[in-house]
């Protein structure tokens, strides 16, 4: 997919708890299956896909499948689970498939009951996908609004902000606003000082380094759209490609401008 197809995904995505009583068809579940091995081969997850989990939350209805959440047990496969599980679920709902993430409310034992782990492997939740009506059930627009009662506007997600963002990472954290998070509370903390970006969570070894990966691909998305790239590295500082601050062409307009004006 290309960049503006993810932010239009993102635009699309909303969590669907009702899905259709028919599985969905052999090729659309094959697509599924290469879409957990693709983000198997960054070799940062083990996801698996289970064709029929049905049953497995009495928060669904319908027929379902899913993609187990698995990999190591430390704060950096935590995040990886988020980043990698959320271009799944973006590519999902981009081609009208129903998605939603669940990291508690499920029978973890029967789902564990269709996987085979090995001990040093830990399960941290699964993604629902499954056909969908266009319009939500009454009992997903109430979840809905329930949830996203409590929505945070990124600036509250700042801790330190010493000077006003630039455009493109404005447009970045306006994308983790829209980032997946348990009822929307976001609980991660960002820092914008001397031109560096950066964030973390309170409780790393728990489900907020999860919702801090989905919201570092968010990040990235809405800051390559403005022709800033770049990636996360361990210690949680967004580092562009050349680890400067890359100017877009209207602020370096600008710039000349203020300097006409002062010759």
């Amino acid at each position: 997919m290309t960049n503006e197809e993810y932010l239009k995904a993102i635009e699309m995505r909303v969590s669907r708890r009702a899905f259709a009583p028919k599985q969905m068809d052999g090729d659309t579940l094959s697509v599924l299956s290469q879409l957990t091995e693709a983000a198997n081969k960054s070799g940062e997850v083990r996801f698996r896909f289970i064709e029929d989990a049905t049953g497995v939350s009495r928060l669904l209805s319908g027929r379902y499948s899913a993609i187990a959440l698995c990999g190591d047990d430390n704060e950096k496969t935590r995040i990886k689970i988020g980043y990698w599980g959320e271009t799944i679920v973006l590519q999902c709902v981009y081609h009208g498939v129903g998605t939603c993430w669940i990291t508690g409310t499920y029978d973890e034992n029967k789902v564990l009951a269709k996987l085979q782990l090995p001990k040093d492997e830990r399960l941290y939740g699964i993604i629902v996908v499954g056909l969908v009506k266009e319009k939500q059930s009454h009992k997903e627009k109430m979840i809905y609004n329930i949830n996203h009662k409590q929505n945070k506007p990124y600036q509250k997600m700042f801790a330190v902000c010493d000077r006003k963002l630039p455009p493109y990472y404005e447009k970045a954290m306006k994308l983790v606003e829209r980032a997946p998070s348990d009822t929307n509370r976001r609980d991660i903390h960002f820092r914008y000082e001397n031109g560096v970006i950066s964030a973390y969570v309170d409780e790393p070894y728990s489900d907020k380094s999860i919702e801090f990966g989905i919201a570092q691909l968010h990040f990235n998305l809405g800051a390559a759209s403005m022709g800033v790239k770049g990636e996360w590295d361990k210690n949680g500082c967004f580092c562009t490609e050349d680890r400067k601050r890359i100017k877009l062409p209207i602020e370096n307009r600008e710039e000349e401008k203020g300097e006409e004006n002062n010759e």
